[in-house]
């Protein structure tokens, strides 16, 4: 696996060591410091490509025929190429124009573990007529996902998976011993790409892809998690992209603390949408109620253990999967006519949603776990329960509605793990030949404007943002601005204008999704 631009240097072994002992070796190791001082960036390859690239051979996919499917040899360990190597799995329709073909795009999947390949065979709708008339549009599995030599793991630890919620030092060290078993069962299951699921190596799978596409430079559209990989692609080879679209943006510049404390302001902020959304909507469910009310009686019965699930009135809910969980899927779209409803029937005592039929198939001796790809992206360290108990109080003031966000269990599920990580945190320091687009919600629950205005920063005059004024998580399909301006850029790389800014398209009244 390379790490930074040493194409020489091999990986140290993974060490675990214990977070109450040796934090301050594992934040030295990983190269943190405070926001925005964190490790060096890879230097960018500015070596000539090889000689001729692989090629792949497309057949008609399986669940579709319309769609071609192929595979890429690439080796486990971009350190030794001569080494082990595993197939990535590819998928492509062709330009419907081809007389105004542009190019090919590529797609970058978020996640981590959302198949591209799933996205290109049943997903197209994604991307406007005008893509799919202009370009071939490619996406893969990354390494670790879905075709991709997935990462797999027992079933049954995965289902003995701690609270999310941690309240004591026995919950913590429980939390770090479980997360070591599950690390050593999922490299057992997983195989040796196991090791080398970190965005580093996909980049050079991406690079490999480019080549073996035929294309001089890549056109690349990465959502989410995905702009992870599009940024780091763009540091490692500046001079071998022609558009990047970087939607719904991840700044990989953070510590633990900055971490945290950004995701619960846009989970807060998500929950403020809502809020005045249901307050100016007649047809809102809760208009004319005290709708942080209703919500605050919620957690209160949750925590008290007195809010059964209406899927599964055996179990009750948890304040943990009312905010992480219920709200944070509802201000994805954003459904927040769903979500109001949802809050009446639970607040009323009544069933939100009718109960899934339960079935009696056994289940897989494994399943997925795409964390593991985050915990070799991401040093996160928490010394023990006391300075746990603090970034939650800390969470607690930032988001006093919304105080557990998906991060908290995300961060939790790294503790423990070997360090250093392939790909510690650090400031982007980019310099393409032409800048990156960038796209954000101002009111995105997941990719918080915060992290996009922050990597904007970082980008300097090789980047610019493009911000759509209204809520949800992903923002090029939100109204023909945001849609046309993305493609005039993939299309004929024309930029809008720096602090250029698209209006909210307000969702349908009883529909707001």
């Amino acid at each position: 696996m390379l790490c930074g631009s040493n194409s020489t240097r091999r990986r140290r072994p993974p060490r675990v060591v214990t977070w109450t002992a040796a934090l301050v070796a594992a934040v030295t190791l990983a190269g943190l410091g405070s926001p925005g001082t964190g490790g060096a960036a890879p230097a960018a390859d500015r070596t000539p490509p090889p000689g001729p690239a692989p090629t792949i051979a497309w057949t008609p996919c399986p669940a579709d025929p319309t769609a071609r499917c192929g595979t890429l040899s690439v080796p486990v360990d971009w350190d030794r190429p001569a080494g082990p190597r595993f197939d990535l799995a590819l998928a492509r329709r062709t330009a419907a124009d081809p007389a105004a073909r542009v190019g090919t795009l590529v797609f970058g999947p978020g996640g981590p573990g959302d198949s591209g390949v799933g996205r290109i065979v049943t997903g197209m709708s994604r991307f406007s007529a005008e893509l799919r008339r202009r370009f071939d549009i490619v996406s893969f599995d990354p390494r670790g996902v879905g075709a991709s030599n997935p990462v797999r793991c027992s079933t049954e630890l995965l289902g003995q998976r701690p609270a999310p919620v941690l309240t004591s030092q026995a919950d913590f060290d429980a939390t770090v011993a479980y997360n070591r078993r599950l690390w050593a069962d999922c490299r057992r299951h997983t195989g040796p790409v196991f090791d080398h699921v970190d965005t580093l190596s996909t980049v050079r799978d991406l690079e490999a892809i480019r080549a073996a596409l035929g294309e001089p430079r890549l056109t690349f559209h990465g959502s989410s998690y995905g702009t992870l990989l599009g940024a780091q692609y763009a540091e490692k080879f500046p001079h071998r992209i022609r558009a990047m679209v970087l939607e719904s943006v991840v700044d990989h510049s953070l510590e633990t603390r900055a971490f945290l404390d950004t995701q619960t302001a846009t989970a807060q902020d998500s929950f403020d949408e809502f809020v005045a959304w249901c307050d100016r909507t007649e047809s809102c469910a809760l208009h004319g109620r005290d709708v942080r009310a209703v919500w605050a009686d919620l957690l209160a019965r949750a925590g008290r253990g007195e809010l059964p699930d209406p899927a599964d009135p055996a179990r009750n809910l948890t304040p943990y999967v009312l905010s992480a969980e219920r709200a944070h899927r509802a201000f994805k779209g954003p459904d927040w006519a769903e979500f109001a409803r949802t809050l009446r029937a639970l607040h009323a005592g009544g069933p939100d949603t009718p109960a899934a039929p339960v079935g009696n198939a056994e289940p897989e001796p494994t399943a997925p776990n795409e964390l593991a790809i985050f915990c070799q992206d991401w040093s996160l360290p928490i010394r023990d329960h006391r300075e746990y108990a603090g970034l939650l109080r800390r969470m607690a003031r930032t988001g006093p509605d919304v105080r557990y966000p998906r991060a908290l269990a995300v961060v939790e599920s790294c503790l423990g793990t070997p360090v250093p990580v392939a790909n510690p945190q650090h400031r982007l320091d980019v310099e393409t030949d032409r800048p990156l687009l960038l796209i954000n919600s101002r009111h995105d629950p997941a990719g918080g404007y915060e992290w996009a205005t922050n990597v904007a920063r970082q980008l300097g005059r090789h980047g610019v943002l493009l911000s759509y004024d209204g809520a949800g998580h992903g923002s090029y399909n939100s109204g023909p601005c945001m849609t046309g301006a993305v493609d005039r850029y993939l299309v004929s790389l024309t930029l809008p204008a720096r602090g250029a800014t698209c209006p909210a398209v307000e969702p349908a009244p009883d529909d707001a999704g």
